[in-house]
């Protein structure tokens, strides 16, 4: 059913996941209005680009991505006061439990794990799925397209995304070697930090005793925490542009991605018959 009767600013949305695709999202949303947004996520989020991603509140309290502000709520009765500050609320809930309790009018499934962990169109009146996964209607009212290229972004009402490719979106002719993943399970040792110059061959970081080397020339955009992580898993992002002011901001992709979230959710909010 659209969401009738309510101003912009009296939306409530749920985010699942925290990361730098869902907090380029909740960014968006919030800088369009829809103020009352929380995020759910894990007790220990897995992420390379921290400088932009709202999961950060979840190790210190407060993170702030361009200007906008996400705090953790120890308890879903905080989020409320949360949303009152001007704030995004950060909850950990990996099991998603607190949904009925914030009855929102909106879910958005951004967790981007490749397909569906359980979330379906019964959590809400308008539940969003991106990327691969979903079908709508089937699953969800609506998917959003997170592959790079011609369709990124596009809402997508009957049908699916695009399959997971595996392949990191190529920056300036380099793909899978962007991103650095850890050789074997064990803690992290940071070398150098995020926004680091780095030259093929030097030292980023060990995951145990296991050194991880730049893969080439560039700028350090994304390093994980150091934490206890698994064989495989993404650890660091090395950008061959090396343009230290995209650590900061948010990437094209996040920022599309963002956008048709934003259109699917006004489009439904409208009433629009196109839906489907």
């Amino acid at each position: 059913m659209p969401v009738e009767g309510k101003a912009i600013s009296d939306l409530s949305a749920v985010i699942k996941g925290a990361g730098e695709m869902a907090s380029g999202i909740a960014h968006r949303l919030h800088r369009a209005g829809i103020r009352r947004i929380t995020m759910l996520d894990i007790e220990r989020p897995l992420c390379v680009r921290r400088f932009v991603s709202f999961c950060e509140a979840v190790h210190d309290g407060v993170a702030e991505v361009e200007g906008v502000t996400g705090e953790r709520a120890g308890d879903v009765s905080l989020t409320a006061s949360i949303w009152e500050a001007g704030r995004i609320a950060v909850l950990v809930d990996p099991l998603w439990q607190n949904i009925p309790a914030i009855s929102p009018d909106v879910v958005v499934d951004a967790i981007m794990a490749k397909r569906n962990l359980g979330t379906s169109r019964a959590e809400a009146p308008f539940v969003i799925g991106v990327g691969p996964g979903f079908a709508a209607p089937r699953d969800v009212h609506a998917v959003v397209e997170s592959n790079r290229g011609h369709d990124l972004g596009r809402v997508i009402y009957k049908g699916t995304a695009e399959p997971y490719t595996g392949l990191p979106g190529e920056v300036k002719g380099v793909g899978r070697e962007r991103v650095l993943r850890s050789p074997v399970a064990g803690p992290v040792k940071h070398v150098r930090r995020i926004g680091d110059d780095v030259k093929k061959g030097d030292l980023i970081l060990y995951v145990g005793d296991a050194p991880v080397y730049a893969p080439f020339d560039g700028l350090l955009r994304g390093l994980i925490r150091e934490m206890e992580v698994e064989n495989a898993e993404k650890v660091g992002d090395v950008d061959p542009r090396a343009r230290k002011e995209y650590c900061y901001s948010i990437s094209d992709k996040a920022r599309g991605i963002g956008g048709g979230v934003l259109e699917a959710i006004l489009h439904e909010y409208n009433g629009n018959p196109y839906a489907g």
